[in-house]
């Protein structure tokens, strides 16, 4: 029986379009390691880091601060419930990360960044809207004081209006994203925008801006120690 040609199997021929692991990719990560093992070290040469005196389990520092990677979660503690700020919410984020790759199930535009110009442009809109709505909130709690106002019951303050804030910038960035008629996969790109811009935000206003009580401060009027990094 005679093959026809064009029709035999190509044992001996990979992908195209493709390039070997070795020297392309573990190349470059070698450089990338042997980089990162160069800063490190100039870090700690160059870079004076002093020991602190001992703790006293007697005296509770003010301002007490979590190491930087929690203090988004530390700056969520200051406006709502502590079970709704260390739990549920970002118990419900991480649920909803892992939950994407059964969400999405099509598999055009996989490992392109932003999934499409159009991606990109509504993750530029998150980027954009994400950090006045966010420190407006922030400033808003913080000289209003939502809690002194509206104490009782502690429902209100901790839990609906927090829950309800949340559930008022989704929607508005949705109903934004909604002009763009954009595809499953590209809302999911600008709420993640949106994700790691509050991520990143929370987490320098707690580390850099909290002072005594976990009040807003000038980062120059800090006191002694409150830098955790």
């Amino acid at each position: 029986m005679e093959l026809v040609k064009g029709t035999s199997p190509m044992v001996d021929k990979g992908p195209e379009d493709t390039v070997t692991a070795w020297p392309h990719l573990l190349l470059m990560e070698i450089l990338a390691v042997l980089g990162v093992t160069l800063l490190l070290l100039a870090m700690g040469i160059f870079i004076n880091a002093p020991l602190r005196e001992l703790a006293n389990p007697d005296v509770t520092e003010n301002p007490a601060k979590a190491p930087w990677y929690f203090l988004n979660l530390q700056e969520m503690l200051l406006h709502m419930h502590p079970s709704l700020a260390g739990v549920i919410v970002p118990g419900a984020i991480i649920v909803l990360l892992m939950m994407v790759p059964y969400l999405d199930r099509n598999k055009a535009d996989i490992g392109i960044w932003f999934a499409s110009p159009k991606g990109r442009r509504l993750a530029l809109i998150a980027l954009i809207y994400t950090p006045p709505i966010l420190l407006g909130l922030i400033f808003f709690n913080e000289y209003v004081v939502v809690r002194s106002i509206i104490s009782q019951p502690e429902l209100i303050p901790s839990w609906l209006i927090p829950l309800g804030v949340i559930g008022f910038f989704t929607g508005a960035l949705l109903f934004i994203f909604r002009s763009f008629k954009p595809t499953f996969r590209e809302v999911l790109v600008g709420l993640f925008t949106a994700f790691v811009v509050t991520y990143f935000i929370t987490t320098i206003v707690s580390t850099v801006f909290r002072g005594y009580g976990m009040h807003l401060t000038w980062p120059w009027e800090l006191p002694p120690g409150a830098l955790t990094f």
